[in-house]
């Protein structure tokens, strides 16, 4: 069986919280501000992975108007205690400066695919919360990081663990920090099991940029005290920067049928001299095993590229071209996702084939933006659409975006000129936090004026670093560029919001339209196309 190269899951899916049920493996995977909440993916081989369901889909559920750029829906847990499924999440609505303001739930289903309930409220306190059910006692249990705005004496104060009673659907008893972890600090993303008498409890550290870890203890009380592996970091690239999976953490471990135990954790894959990970953080899977009831990752703690699993990945798969029609009777493909609102009928609809976005606020807007996009999974690619669009003025634009967030973006638009005229203008924001300002503006000698009637095919070309768009209009068989070769690693962690420790996603590709004059004039799209494409400065593809 040839091995598996990492990730399993290409492309922003941060957070990985794995489990078993039976003979099928299930990840959920944080989501951020991308609406609807949480991925959870399906796989039967641990190898080939399938997007299922997002359960967090409607207002009551959710509802993240007014998030912030990499806020919202934060490292999820997925469990199951023999009777049904339970999510754990965070709602994230504040993350910089001294505070954090994190809502933690629980959400619960009979089936993977749902119906999923609505949310049960925990805590507060923290961040990053997961359930343990005791197999032995039948009771649950609570765990997330405590924040400490005091710094006294740690920002990230450690464990929390308190029993949950589902009866009541609170938090009794006692509250205890069970764990505050190693001096490379910013202890999160806890995970609690039980095996021979044990319990595990399993960390990230190091923050979640180049010196993140896996880090793991033990304890006979689940009270404590806990006892940290004696190499301390079961997982980390942080000593090894040329190791190919970087800024390695965040992780949960699940058991095969056959007694093989798997830790799977977020991983990023940097590009260009300047290390930035376009394709955000994503969930790579490494085989581990056990010594003196002690977790070890084969050939650890660096992340191994190449991973032997109970089958090989269907590779053929991931290079197919993605051609999306938008259907009326089967939805928006699973692939999309949009940005923060329950309300989907304020910023979009599916009528006659087509997709029409409604315009509304700017480009980054935190409340109501209609952009509807899909993840950037491969370093090249090839994204294409039609666009059916009449402006008025120079506030009414929609078009084709690579997008990260309001601080990193590039996009083609179609707008107007104050006298009416329609033109292509290109709106680019590159590295802009904390402002927030076009590098580009408006008025760039790079418009090109089009007829008013008509529509226009848009395109956008990545190949590594660089990035190009291209246009042409109705009628013309040949496309031609528009504007100038961008850097394409703009689209990234390291260029987003609050850039250290501080963007959390990745790059999407997809379709926008605002309308900053209020009067919601809609864009029509005939169709979306999306085709990775091998390139031979990708080189952890090619």
């Amino acid at each position: 069986m040839p091995p598996v190269r990492n990730p399993i899951l290409p492309g922003f899916n941060p957070d990985p919280s794995i489990l078993r049920v039976g003979d099928d493996y299930y990840i959920a995977t944080s989501t951020f501000e991308w609406y609807p909440g949480v991925q959870i993916h399906h796989s039967k081989d641990l190898a080939n992975w399938d997007l299922i369901t997002r359960p967090l889909t409607r207002k009551s559920q959710l509802d993240m108007r007014g998030d912030p750029d990499s806020c919202g829906i934060w490292a999820p847990c997925l469990t199951h205690d023999g009777d049904k499924f339970w999510l754990v999440y965070t709602d994230v609505k504040r993350k910089d400066g001294s505070f954090k303001d994190t809502h933690n739930y629980i959400v619960s289903a009979p089936a993977i695919e749902g119906p999923w309930s609505d949310p049960v409220y925990t805590n507060s306190s923290g961040f990053d919360p997961s359930l343990f059910h005791d197999p032995d006692t039948g009771k649950k249990w609570f765990v997330n990081m405590l924040w400490d705005h005091r710094r006294r004496p740690l920002l990230f104060a450690g464990i929390a663990l308190q029993e949950w009673d589902p009866a009541s659907g609170k938090l009794v008893g006692p509250r205890k920090n069970i764990y505050q972890g190693t001096e490379l600090a910013l202890v999160e993303g806890p995970h609690l099991y039980k095996r021979n008498g044990w319990y595990y409890l399993l960390t990230a550290e190091g923050g979640t940029g180049y010196d993140h870890a896996v880090t793991f203890a033990r304890s006979r009380d689940i009270w404590g005290p806990y006892e940290t592996h004696p190499d301390k970091h079961v997982l980390s690239s942080k000593d090894h920067p040329h190791a190919a999976l970087q800024r390695a953490g965040h992780g949960d471990i699940v058991d095969t049928p056959d007694g093989k135990t798997y830790l799977v954790h977020l991983a990023g894959r940097p590009t260009t001299q300047r290390r930035r990970c376009v394709l955000g953080r994503e969930t790579a899977i490494q085989e581990c095993f056990w010594k003196d009831d002690w977790l070890f990752v084969k050939d650890g703690p660096v992340p191994s590229l190449y991973v032997d699993l109970p089958a090989a990945r269907d590779e053929a798969k991931y290079w197919e071209t993605k051609a999306y029609s938008f259907n009326t009777k089967d939805g928006l493909h699973k692939d999309f996702q949009w940005l923060r609102t329950p309300e989907t009928e304020r910023i979009f609809n599916l009528d006659n084939g087509k997709l029409n976005l409604i315009g509304r606020e700017s480009i980054g807007s935190w409340f109501e933006q209609a952009l509807v996009a899909r993840r950037q999974e491969h370093f090249s690619y090839d994204a294409e659409t039609v666009i059916d669009y009449s402006p008025t003025d120079e506030r009414e634009f929609a078009g084709l975006t690579a997008y990260y967030c309001r601080y990193n973006f590039f996009y083609l638009i179609v707008s107007a000129h104050s006298d009416g005229q329609r033109e292509l203008l290109i709106m680019a924001s590159e590295a802009s936090w904390p402002v927030g300002n076009l590098s580009l503006p408006l008025s760039n000698p790079e418009s090109v004026v089009i007829p008013n009637e008509g529509k226009v095919r848009l395109k956008v070309t990545v190949r590594g670093k660089e990035l190009q768009f291209w246009y042409a209009l109705e009628g013309e068989g040949e496309l031609k560029k528009i504007g100038p070769v961008f850097d394409a690693s703009i689209v990234s962690d390291e260029c987003g919001g609050h850039q250290a420790h501080g963007s959390f996603t990745g790059a999407f590709v997809g379709v926008a339209a605002s309308d900053l004059n209020g009067t919601a004039r809609v864009a029509s799209f005939d169709s979306f196309v999306y085709t990775p494409v091998k390139h031979s400065s990708d080189r952890y593809e090619v």
